[in-house]
């Protein structure tokens, strides 16, 4: 029985130093753990192939519409294509505050709204054009639709931010850009609102990206760049669903880990994802392409030992690794609980092992994941104590100690 990446979330929901580390880890993953930590303070063979910290300048200066732009990646977005010469436009409800360049054009509207594109049919009237659209926030078709009427004779390029939950079966290892797409069963999917979508998300949300995409290249066609994320991660993630592993790492102590050490993982630092993203328009890249990471497979010993290695080595810290069914025991969620991990089953055996083979040909980079970790945890260290709690991860550390202590007991 196939399994779709949403309905898996959704069912799932129910080191003195490197070398003290790796000693903490199931003895075939020691080693594994040691040599991630050990290379460069990240886990740098998989993680920084094909990087370059200066990538070539454009060959010209763009003008860039984002819808969006004050969320998670969008900043990231503006600040990278800015200073590297590009004229931009930002498009939302200005209802979030966000440190953008004073060279932004900031436009208002609410795309839930009847009336909500008129800043944007405005600026076309007066015969604003733009190279590319990069849409950002979108779920519901009807948005990308809109957009498709009011844009499509002013921009040359549509760049659409999907997900890799569009795939309809997490059981295939290496899933790319043909598998096939979750499937919209209700009647029409540009009837769906932002209302109908918060009462059935987890049926919805793949289906509807999935939809949208094709709204996309409706409107856009033969100039639509779908870029399909997976976990995005680091400073600036109010979900928590990556910090919770560099803070507590960062605190020390006895550590508990899911699983074996040997299960994939993946994810992508925001930022590279938004500087990549930029690139492709400049390079005018057309295509589907999904955009996780690291560049090649990293289980979840090498992470926390990658992310462990980004501290000072002076907090002892001991990984107690909870088989499967204690964690089950104690109600401990894969994800939620253990973000960035699901327990393996057949049904989700490519749940973390997407191919990106197509994103990395197209000049896809990561930087280490040294950086990710220190910058998360200065970015969360800097955040209101009612922040800090939200976004740290609803996993305390009372049941924590309880089920190491349950493990301690079972060895």
């Amino acid at each position: 029985m196939s399994t779709s990446r949403r309905d898996f979330l959704q069912r799932t929901a129910t080191v003195a130093g490197a070398a003290a580390l790796a000693g903490t880890l199931p003895a075939a993953a020691s080693a594994t753990a040691a040599s991630a930590a050990g290379a460069t303070g990240s886990v740098a063979a998989p993680g920084t192939a094909g990087r370059s910290d200066a990538p070539p300048a454009p060959d010209r200066s763009l003008r860039i519409l984002i819808l969006g732009g004050t969320g998670f990646t969008g900043p990231f977005q503006v600040q990278y294509a800015v200073a590297r010469g590009h004229h931009v436009t930002v498009f939302n409800r200005g209802r979030r505050q966000a440190e953008l360049p004073a060279s932004v054009v900031q436009l208002q509207g609410d795309r839930n709204e009847a009336n909500g594109l008129a800043a944007l049919e405005a600026a076309v009237a007066r015969g604003e054009r733009w190279d590319v659209v990069i849409d950002n926030p979108t779920t519901l078709p009807f948005w990308v639709r809109d957009a498709g009427r009011v844009l499509r004779e002013a921009t040359e390029q549509y760049v659409f931010i999907s997900t890799i939950s569009v795939y309809s079966d997490t059981s295939r290892v290496g899933m790319d850009e043909t598998t096939s797409l979750a499937e919209y069963r209700g009647a029409d999917p540009l009837t769906e609102t932002m209302e109908t979508f918060a009462a059935n998300q987890g049926q919805l949300y793949g289906p509807l990206k999935a939809a949208s995409e094709r709204e996309a290249e409706r409107w856009f066609p033969g100039r639509t760049t779908i870029i399909r994320p997976g976990l995005i991660v680091g400073p600036g993630d109010m979900t928590g669903r990556f910090t919770y592993w560099p803070v507590r790492m960062a605190r020390g102590g006895d550590v508990l880990a899911p699983g074996t050490g040997h299960d994939p993982v993946q994810f992508i630092d925001a930022r590279d994802l938004a500087e990549w993203t930029v690139r492709m328009v400049e390079s005018r890249t057309f295509g589907t392409f999904n955009a996780t990471g690291p560049a090649g497979r990293l289980s979840m010993a090498e992470m926390l030992g990658g992310i462990r290695a980004a501290f000072d080595g002076t907090t002892p810290t001991r990984l107690v690794w909870a088989p499967v069914d204690v964690l089950a025991e104690h109600r401990v969620r894969g994800w939620s609980d253990m973000p960035v991990w699901v327990a393996p089953t057949p049904a989700n055996a490519g749940f973390s092992a997407v191919s990106i083979q197509r994103a990395l040909d197209a000049g896809l980079t990561f930087r280490p994941l040294a950086t990710t970790a220190r910058d998360t945890v200065a970015w969360f260290e800097s955040q209101p104590e009612d922040v800090r709690a939200r976004v740290g991860g609803a996993f305390t550390a009372e049941r924590e100690a309880a089920v190491v202590k349950a493990v301690a007991a079972g060895q």
